[in-house]
């Protein structure tokens, strides 16, 4: 009886040391995804307005073809977790090849759709006479780089499950130093403007996507797993990836009818609401690490018939999630000071964003349950209750953030809405958590 107290000890530090080695990796490659776009904005911006108003255009288009199939790299991690966990690594590695199989299969689906239909796409999101040619000239050559960037996921997912976020942060750091010097040398170099700035991206996902199967065919290779497609598997992967898919559709329409109600709030509530969105990205990628550490640490335990350690893992993180999100909520409230000026000098936007913001620095406790609960039940593949939670949240907020403006209420009312519909997310995953029901032991669910 007297070793149970150090016992206990010793297991939450070592969930932690394995929860750090995780997430940590996994943090610097989330942050440095977006940084490609801003690498392109900042190298194409001195071209001139009209080009830098082309690429914001046609990279909302890419970033939202892409973040819909980010049921790749969720799916993928979950399902080679649990065959690690197994013990069996050669069908690990033969799921995440189903799973890169899939990713070349839809990419070359979304080449097929999007090269001829990218100037009705720019149109549709509303580009400009002088933005336009821009636009699709760099949605049609970077398109190209949809195949790659979403083997990219796969293959992160496959990492991820085999425990490895290492391997993606070096990738996604060599990716970003290839990005930066190919866009400038093709940009300014040679002269080739947008054009330029367009290949260079696809060059360098190229090259990621590359880098990305050299590790996974080696392991392949090592373990005797084969490379081949295999319809079966394909198949299983895509019907795992559905309800993820129903779950990411349901989140972009959250954020999507925010974005429409500011902007019938006004030019100045749209502009403040622009701004507190780019921060609470920020912050969900610190969260979004921990998940992604969830999402592998338990399918292994799972994979390993470890119900009782899958518990005790899904309660530390949860502590986790939890403190992340009141150190997250405090230096929202500190750096306020230093954070607004930076995005905005007009007064009018500053007084409309600060009380907005507070809403969501109280809100990061519930945002960081909510994620860790998100990336648990996601590792023990327990999508299609994540796609049900997810329609439950989005008709629950609908209505009441399309009465904001009816009410006369503001930003400040509509970031309330969306702390109603964190919550939502945090009751409906907490249920299923305290059930047990996500539970499912084996190398596969």
């Amino acid at each position: 009886m007297t070793k149970a107290p150090e016992t206990s000890s010793l297991s939450r530090r070592g969930h932690d040391r394995e929860i750090i080695a995780l997430a940590v990796p996994a943090f610097g490659a989330l942050v440095a995804e977006p940084l490609f776009v801003m690498v392109d904005s900042a190298i194409v911006g001195h071209l001139g307005t009209p080009q830098l108003a082309g690429l914001g255009v046609a990279a909302a288009l890419l970033m939202t073809a892409v973040s819909i199939f980010v049921f790749l790299a969720y799916a993928t991690t979950a399902a080679v977790a649990r065959r690690v966990g197994a013990g069996d690594l050669p069908s690990a590695i033969r799921q995440g090849m189903d799973g890169i199989w899939l990713a070349l299969l839809l990419g070359a689906a979304v080449v097929a759709v999007t090269l001829p239909s990218a100037p009705w796409l720019v149109d549709v999101f509303g580009a400009s006479e002088t933005a336009a040619p821009y636009a699709t000239t760099y949605l049609r050559i970077s398109s190209l780089g949809i195949p790659a960037m979403l083997v990219v996921l796969a293959a992160t997912g496959v990492l991820r499950g085999l425990q490895d976020t290492r391997t993606p942060l070096y990738v996604a750091i060599g990716g970003f130093a290839a990005n930066g010097a190919l866009n400038a040398v093709l940009v300014y170099g040679f002269g080739f403007g947008i054009a330029g700035s367009a290949w260079g991206t696809v060059m360098a996902q190229a090259g990621m996507a590359v880098a990305y199967l050299v590790v996974v065919v080696r392991g392949a290779r090592r373990h005797g797993a084969s490379l081949r497609p295999d319809a079966a598997g394909i198949r299983a992967s895509a019907q795992a990836g559905v309800p993820l898919l129903v779950r990411t559709l349901s989140l972009r329409a959250v954020l999507l009818i925010a974005t429409a109600v500011a902007a019938r709030l006004g030019d100045t509530d749209i502009a403040a609401h622009q701004v507190i969105l780019s921060l609470w990205s920020l912050t969900a990628f610190a969260l979004d690490a921990i998940a992604i550490a969830g999402q592998a640490i338990i399918g292994r335990y799972l994979g390993a018939n470890d119900a009782k350690g899958a518990r005790e893992v899904c309660r530390r993180m949860v502590r986790w999630g939890l403190m992340s999100g009141v150190v997250l909520g405090v230096l929202i409230v500190l750096a306020r000071p230093l954070f607004i000026p930076l995005f905005t000098s007009d007064p009018s936007v500053q007084d409309t964003l600060l009380p907005a913001l507070l809403v969501v620095a109280v809100s990061q406790p519930i945002a960081g349950v909510v994620f860790i609960l998100d990336g648990v039940l996601m590792g023990a593949g327990d999508g299609r209750y994540l796609a049900w939670a997810m329609l439950l949240t989005l008709a629950v907020f609908t209505p009441v953030a399309l009465l904001v403006p009816l009410f006369g209420g503001g930003l400040t009312a509509l970031w309330w809405a969306m702390t109603l519909m964190m919550t939502v997310r945090l009751v409906t995953l907490w249920l299923r958590a305290r059930s047990g029901r996500w539970l499912v032991t084996g190398s596969t669910r």
